[in-house]
């Protein structure tokens, strides 16, 4: 399928209620109201087409950019495109949805350090965001590795954006969640932490506390 092809049949699955149920939560920029149902379907029928992706992509389109993150290549993506990709996200459902991807990349490692101390909002909350992928599906890491960034979340998580301040909070969950060792270390931070506030908007969306969030799903790993 070409670019257009899509882009004319996102056009035509938008529905003006789920747009403004997305706007909402936070989706900023051109977009149709595509249902994840929809985006799934799409996928189903296109694959994985890596160079769709990136046309997808750079059409600016939140519907085509969510699904593009869908269809893209993880082994044929490079580290300058995960960059620029991080480097356009329009708020944190795109910032979701292009961690989602990177951390199952072969760069996601560096695109966590590369991403988080970006002084833009929604790239730094990006690079936390792959942290928290990484700490949920790559089971091959060190505890050493998350806990310098656990330190980091420690320290600035206060100071931080608000999305950046959500997405640290959803990386201290995921490592906390990870494994015994590390549960001990991210619920000690989580209680020098203390309350995260995150403005989620018009929505009912809320803050978990980490503590008892971590607790409760290692007890059902358990």
């Amino acid at each position: 399928m070409s670019a257009q092809a899509v882009l004319d049949e996102l056009q035509g699955l938008g529905s003006a209620q789920t747009l403004a149920t997305y706007r909402r939560h936070g989706v900023l920029g051109d977009a149709y109201g595509v249902s994840y149902a929809a985006l799934g379907k799409l996928k189903k029928r296109i694959r994985t087409d890596h160079a769709l992706a990136l046309a997808l992509w750079d059409s600016g389109n939140h519907d085509a950019r969510i699904l593009a993150m869908m269809v893209a290549d993880p082994a044929k993506v490079s580290e300058a495109e995960l960059g620029a990709w991080a480097a356009g996200v329009l708020g944190h459902v795109q910032a979701q949805a292009v961690a989602n991807f990177a951390g199952r990349t072969a760069h996601a490692q560096r695109c966590v350090d590369a991403w988080k101390d970006s002084p833009e909002e929604s790239t730094s909350a990006t690079g936390w965001t792959t942290l928290a992928v990484l700490a949920n599906e790559d089971a091959t890491l060190p505890d050493a590795f998350f806990i310098p960034r656990l330190e980091q979340i420690e320290r600035e998580i206060h100071g931080s954006a608000n999305r950046v301040r959500q997405a640290m909070n959803n990386a201290l969950m995921a490592i906390g969640i990870r494994g015994a060792g590390l549960a001990e270390q991210a619920i000690a931070a989580a209680r020098r932490i203390g309350k995260v506030h995150v403005d989620h908007g018009d929505t009912a969306c809320k803050t978990p506390d980490a503590e008892p969030y971590i607790l409760k799903a290692r007890a059902r790993k358990a």
